[in-house]
């Protein structure tokens, strides 16, 4: 075999390596509510639909080095797992004023004669699971009151794939209204994470929050040695300056074990009220809520943004992460911020 032909065959083989290394599967397992999501053979996230929790979520979700970054309460409590907001749970997309009826804050923990007050995310179906470079999972779900009554109809495209050493999530989600849709300005919304208690923001202060529904939460103080997370946006602000802020995207940071995991979250300019305002609280709740403008600007503006029967709105999100020795580089965040935009032209 010549130099050069040897050469070629190599240099196919590494391209093939490199294409199974990273290629996404997706397994509907049979036993039980979830789809299991690998990329390069590695466990990155499950799509978990129990009727018990009242919204299909991504749960539990892992970095590259296999450390989970979600938080394990309420299905699967780990050692120092923070037990407020039992309605946190892995990755979820709900808000909580549509119609009056508050998704957000629904589990398990609503008594029944409130449960009228609350709405559930029914999933309805599966329709389209594809294997490959980037792994696709599609799903239908209703949006209902505890009647059983159909608000809004939602269809969901997930994306997974790796991006130079992280992993991604591209979620779009289309909700198409049944009925006349109000979403009223509130705080609690709309793409929600609760991530692992490494990445918690260290506090002395123990503090006390209040839904609509005028039902206090009270998260206890972080003082030990574990929690040591931040957050940093795209107009350089840190820790919990971050709330309420718009910026176009937002990264939570920190180290779990010998690693450093960054998780960012890119908002999408074709998105009602982009760039975002950030619902990211230092004990863990990472989201991105462009629809509670009242509540952000302290009564400055205001959107209330509704749908007639037969409308439909389209929301897009990024979600990255990544581990390593350095958290993401601002270089590196641009440049995968610039591909999703890029990707909904």
């Amino acid at each position: 075999m010549t130099r050069v032909l040897l050469f070629f065959v190599l240099f196919l083989s590494s391209l093939v390596s490199f294409s199974q290394k990273h290629k996404v599967k997706l397994v509907r397992n049979q036993a039980h509510p979830l789809v299991e999501v690998y990329i390069g053979g590695e466990h990155f996230t499950d799509f978990f639909f129990p009727d018990t929790i009242a919204k299909p979520v991504l749960y539990p979700i892992y970095a590259p080095d296999g450390v989970a970054i979600t938080r394990g309460f309420p299905m699967n409590p780990k050692p120092g797992d923070p037990t407020d907001h039992p309605h946190h749970l892995g990755l979820w997309l709900n808000y909580e004023s549509v119609n009056g009826l508050d998704f957000w804050n629904n589990s398990f923990a609503i008594p029944a004669e409130k449960k009228y007050l609350y709405g559930t995310i029914r999933f309805d179906g599966i329709t389209q699971l594809k294997d490959g470079p980037t792994g696709l999972l599609c799903y239908d779900a209703s949006w209902m009151d505890n009647s059983g009554k159909t608000h809004l109809t939602e269809a969901t495209t997930y994306s997974f794939s790796e991006l130079g050493g992280s992993w991604v999530i591209d979620r779009t989600t289309t909700l198409s209204a049944v009925i006349p849709v109000l979403f009223k300005d509130v705080k609690d919304g709309f793409l929600g994470l609760r991530v692992a208690h490494e990445l918690q923001i260290p506090t002395k202060e123990s503090k006390k929050y209040t839904d609509s529904k005028g039902i206090v939460t009270e998260v206890l103080a972080v003082t030990d040695s574990i929690a040591n997370g931040n957050y940093v946006n795209s107009n350089g602000l840190y820790g919990d300056a971050v709330w309420s802020a718009k910026a176009p995207w937002c990264m939570m940071y920190g180290k779990m074990g010998n690693d450093s995991i960054s998780i960012l979250i890119i908002d999408h300019p074709k998105n009602i009220g982009y760039p975002t305002n950030w619902h990211a609280r230092g004990y863990g709740l990472f989201a991105a809520n462009p629809l509670g403008e009242k509540i952000f600007t302290n009564g400055k503006a205001e959107r209330n943004f509704s749908l007639n029967p037969g409308e439909s709105v389209t929301f897009r999100y990024r979600i990255v992460v990544s581990s390593g020795k350095n958290v993401l580089s601002k270089e590196r965040v641009t440049k995968l911020q610039q591909d999703f935009k890029g990707g909904e032209e």
